[in-house]
């Protein structure tokens, strides 16, 4: 099982993620998130690009160029897209990169038919809590609340995809039990948080090591 640690902003806990075993981190490039990358690190891109754990660049409806210049800028090995990207926009970008595409999940949803159209055009899907009063705030932030876990068994999805929203130390044992053919990985974020962008790296390396039976 993958490791995906959402919203980082240090290089330093960057590199203390790589040496604990997690794949993934990602960086946030949506204005409107506390974890804005660009806030946090004024001139570290060059120890951002440079770090070998594979990060992950997060936008909401970013135009082209601006994700090009991310990718460039912060070494990003894919990206995820989290906004109202439509399969086109999808399709050209994974010329460039892997392309993650985020689905936010209201419970008793055809998950099959959410994914249809990008079933082609994209790499990895992740599914993501989305509470109706987040839909009404047109709010594309993490929600820090899980969607039913149990719609996911109903649904065929036939791609890898990441699993998030809500996720902490205690949903170890549940993620386990999940048994999707392509549950690929967890993606974590505030409930493994000291501050906004800041992580406990105690217990980050604590939920690895119960995934992955350590």
């Amino acid at each position: 099982m993958k490791i995906k640690v959402c919203g980082m902003t240090s290089v330093d806990q960057l590199i203390q993620l790589h040496e604990l075993g997690a794949d993934y981190a990602g960086l946030i490039f949506y204005e409107g998130s506390k974890r804005f990358v660009a806030n946090k690190i004024q001139n570290e891109t060059y120890g951002f690009q440079n770090t070998d754990i594979k990060k992950i660049g997060i936008f909401v409806n970013a135009d082209f160029d601006t994700i090009l210049n991310a990718i460039k800028d912060y070494g990003l090995y894919a990206v995820q897209l989290h906004g109202d990207e439509p399969d086109e926009f999808c399709m050209e970008l994974r010329d460039q990169t892997k392309v993650i595409k985020v689905f936010r999940i209201m419970d008793e949803q055809n998950i099959d038919a959410l994914v249809e159209p990008f079933q082609n055009v994209c790499d990895y899907f992740m599914f993501d809590n989305a509470p109706v009063q987040l839909q009404k705030d047109n709010n594309y932030g993490g929600t820090g609340k899980k969607f039913d876990w149990k719609i996911l068994k109903k649904a065929t999805i036939n791609k890898p995809f990441f699993l998030s929203g809500g996720i902490g130390e205690d949903d170890a044992e549940k993620i386990k039990n999940l048994n999707h053919p392509f549950l690929f990985a967890i993606d974590i974020n505030s409930r493994f948080e000291i501050a906004p962008g800041v992580k406990n790296i105690s217990k980050v390396q604590n939920f690895i090591k119960q995934i992955r039976n350590e």
